[in-house]
């Protein structure tokens, strides 16, 4: 049986939200099987549980947020990008604020913490979300056309395409492809950052966004070029990093795909509608565990290698 997956002691980080620069706790912790992942606000007179999935999605600007009655959990995608990359399924996330720590503005270090805990399958199947027919969303015409979309497919791959006509992303790739199967998101996608523009900083903080972002936790650039001293990490970082937050993005809902997902500078809006779209068929998609591992795509069964 390919089984279920979490964590077999508890780990906890301390950072600050890139959005709100606040200071904040987070405590990974192991769950139950069929849980899912569920963020817990601590902080709050009476703690509030907010399960993940793709109606609990309240905003999608700049981040993904889920909320529940009044509470919220924003920039959530990294840590469940890396919860995806290890195959986790089973998680519960304490957090003492509103934002999940943006630490060094990839996934790699939650993939550390979570790897540092330790990852066990529990005695239940694990339940994929088969896609069994295309499913697509697309906005806009010509230059401003942004599509994403989902095909049947054995396994589980991602590609990605960017398009930003700055000299430094130009200078880049802008197309990347990537199979979970794998094995390797924590070498070839995990380390990958955010990035942003000097230029939208000013206004971004005028409205209260990016108090908590910098050179240490982000890609920045100026109207020419990357500003951090040490570069890039990989030579097509900024796609990587559209990978690794679709892969969080998608993971919202609820359970890992196993489908092609395809897209043209889409974003955490985009993946979000994808993801309601595909849901609102279906006809389109089908629960399925795999009683022999044998039977799972390449690469599903094994736990994910140490860095």
């Amino acid at each position: 049986m390919l089984a279920q997956r979490t964590l077999k002691s508890l780990t906890k980080a301390v950072g600050v939200g890139l959005h709100s620069g606040q200071r904040v706790e987070l405590t990974l912790r192991p769950a139950a099987p069929d849980t899912g992942i569920v963020f817990r606000r601590v902080d709050l007179p009476e703690p509030v549980e907010i399960p993940v999935n793709a109606d609990a999605v309240s905003d999608t600007r700049l981040a993904s947020t889920i909320a529940k009655g009044g509470a919220k959990v924003h920039t959530i995608e990294h840590l469940m990008s890396a919860a995806a990359g290890l195959g986790l399924d089973n998680l519960y996330v304490d957090i003492t604020a509103e934002e999940v720590p943006i630490l060094d503005g990839s996934s790699a270090s939650f993939v550390y913490l979570l790897q540092s805990a330790g990852i066990v399958t529990q005695k239940a199947p694990k339940r994929f979300i088969r896609v069994t027919k295309p499913v697509e969303v697309r906005e806009g015409e010509g230059s401003n056309l942004k599509w994403a979309r989902l095909d049947p497919y054995h396994g589980y791959k991602l590609s990605f395409e960017i398009e930003f006509n700055h000299p430094a992303v130009n200078s880049s790739g802008q197309r990347v492809e990537f199979d979970m199967g794998s094995g390797r998101y924590a070498r070839e996608i995990a380390r990958a950052r955010t990035f942003g523009f000097t230029r939208d900083v000013e206004m971004m903080r005028s409205h209260g966004l990016a108090l908590g972002g910098g050179l240490d936790n982000a890609i920045v650039m100026d109207d020419v070029k990357v500003l951090n001293a040490d570069g890039l990490r990989y030579q097509d970082e900024f796609v990587k990093h559209k990978i690794l937050d679709a892969i969080g993005d998608l993971y919202i809902i609820g359970k890992p795909l196993l489908a092609a997902y395809s897209a043209f500078r889409s974003g955490h809006a985009m993946n979000n509608q994808l993801l309601r779209a595909l849901l609102a068929r279906p006809d389109a998609y089908e629960i399925v565990s795999f009683e022999q591992e044998r039977e799972a795509p390449t690469g599903f069964a094994q736990l994910a290698p140490a860095w």
